[in-house]
């Protein structure tokens, strides 16, 4: 009776410490939500978009600023801080990251007067005007360019301290964003860690970031987690889409289950900040995506990828439906990028991040009902006629001769020497002569049809400097708002709104 009252009270005592480590843990998780999500509960969750300008035919500047403004994209990322592209966003709701290149780190790391001058020059000269709301300090410095890596903290300190001599410093954050790669095992998250060697140059700018309220910018990529961990990572996983129980991710450690690659990746970037004891600062992905078209070794850069992941990426960061460890937090998002920078290669795929071509056209038209009004070029809004596949040339002949005779298409742009004349092959006159009757006639019932040989799609036909007749109605729109934004300027100075605006994921 004596052996059991001793193993019953070890028992007991075994049973309460457990109990009171597991308290102890809710408690500490609980402290570290409440800290988190009282920094974020001053601001929605939004989705913005990086605004890179390798591109040949860019928008003209007022084409630019109206296109923003009828896409109704609200935040944006520049990757320096044109001083055209600062007034253009001047009188805009639109908010604005600017940045210091790399190649500026060393003047502005290395002399206080330098940081203030900058600070002087590319945002006090336009705030509050121009809505700035951070700067980012360089972009993935710590992995692309280490030699750098000494003067990144004194770089941010010093443009901080001249913020906080214009007396701008609870205004305006500042950080900068990292790659994936400064977090190493990062799956299952509860085990991922910061590459400790980096730790001299991340302890303290983590301290930095808690201290002045800023975020921790972070590139994640599901896409080159997918590509590097092919038949481990799922597809569907990457890309947002519903899993079956028996694929979803589990963390053995915390039994959080991940239905998303991106999830997966914030979540191993918080762990990674708890095991350095910093538990107060939130996320802000700078830069995430997909290629919508890529060379031979790129076979999941596709259009109907690329459309998956922007959607539902949208959907999940305006759904608030935060990260297994914090579903009350939800960090914000900025979609690589605006447009397809065609000046940018190789490999193919970098050329192809964008969710529009230069002209404004969609590369894809992404499916985001019930999203709001952000990126109002829904694909359930947005269709065209284009001929069928596998048609005989005399029956697309005789279709094509009835669009542009009877039918009274327009179909100018397909003669010799104008934008559509090529390539010059009935299937493709017939597409822009279907789609121009089909517009004209307001896409109704019936109107793309031309005796069985025209079908319907969402994707955008357009190519090169053809731009079909559903793609300029977009355009139109664009500049009916760009000359309003021109007409309703009563000074010169509203006339000066002009311009633009790797990861290795180890299972």
């Amino acid at each position: 009776m004596k052996n059991w009252s001793s193993s019953f009270s070890s028992m007991a005592v075994s049973k309460l410490f457990l109990l009171l480590f597991f308290l102890s843990a809710v408690l500490s998780e609980s402290k570290i939500v409440a800290e988190v999500k009282q920094k974020q509960s001053k601001d929605e969750p939004f989705v913005g978009v990086n605004i890179g300008t390798d591109v040949s035919n860019l928008l003209s500047p007022e084409e630019l600023v109206a296109f923003l403004k009828l896409q109704n994209i609200g935040h944006v990322r520049l990757y320096d801080a044109d001083p055209d592209i600062l007034k253009a966003l001047s009188r805009t709701k639109i908010r604005v990251i600017v940045s210091v290149p790399n190649n500026q780190l060393l003047a502005v790391g290395s002399s206080n007067s330098t940081a203030a001058t900058w600070i002087g020059r590319n945002v006090v000269a336009y705030y509050p005007e121009t809505l700035i709301t951070a700067i980012a300090v360089g972009d993935e410095v710590l992995t692309t360019v280490p030699s750098s890596a000494p003067l990144l903290l004194p770089a941010i300190e010093a443009l901080y301290s001249a913020l906080v001599a214009a007396n701008l410093h609870t205004q305006i954050k500042v950080s900068t964003p990292h790659a994936a790669a400064i977090v190493l095992d990062p799956f299952p998250p509860s085990q991922a860690f910061f590459n400790q060697t980096l730790n001299p140059i991340i302890v303290p700018l983590l301290q930095f970031l808690s201290k002045t309220g800023s975020p921790l910018m972070m590139n994640l990529y599901p896409y080159y987690v997918f590509m590097q961990n092919k038949g481990v990572v799922p597809l569907d996983n990457s890309l947002f889409k519903p899993l079956t129980p028996s694929k979803e991710m589990v963390d053995p450690n915390t039994l959080l289950h991940y239905t998303s690659v991106l999830d997966a990746m914030i979540d191993s970037v918080y762990f990674s900040m708890k095991n350095l004891n910093v538990t107060d600062v939130l996320i802000l992905v700078t830069e995430s995506g997909w290629p919508s078209k890529g060379d031979s070794k790129e076979p999941y850069a596709t259009i109907d990828n690329a459309d998956t992941y922007n959607s539902n990426l949208i959907k999940h960061v305006l759904d608030r439906s935060g990260t297994p460890l914090h579903p009350e937090l939800t960090s914000s998002v900025y979609i690589y990028e605006l447009f397809n920078e065609d000046l940018r290669y190789p490999p193919v795929s970098e050329a192809n991040w964008g969710l529009f071509h230069g002209n404004s056209t969609p590369v894809y038209l992404l499916h985001v009902s019930g999203s709001g009004a952000f990126l109002a070029n829904d694909t359930t809004n947005q269709t065209y006629c284009v001929a069928m596949d596998g048609v005989d040339t005399r029956t697309l002949q005789a279709a094509l001769d009835w669009a542009c005779g009877p039918g009274r298409a327009n179909c100018s742009e397909i003669q010799p020497g104008e934008g559509c004349y090529q390539p010059n092959n009935v299937k493709d006159h017939a597409s822009y002569a279907f789609d121009s009757y089909y517009q004209k006639e307001g896409r109704g019932s019936g109107s793309c049809d031309f005796k069985g040989v025209a079908m319907i799609t969402t994707t955008d036909p357009s190519h090169g400097s053809c731009i079909f007749p559903g793609s300029k109605k977009i355009s139109n729109k664009t500049k009916e708002a760009s000359n309003s934004t021109i007409e309703s300027s009563s000074d010169a100075e509203k006339l000066r709104l002009i311009t633009v605006v790797h990861y290795s994921f180890l299972l």
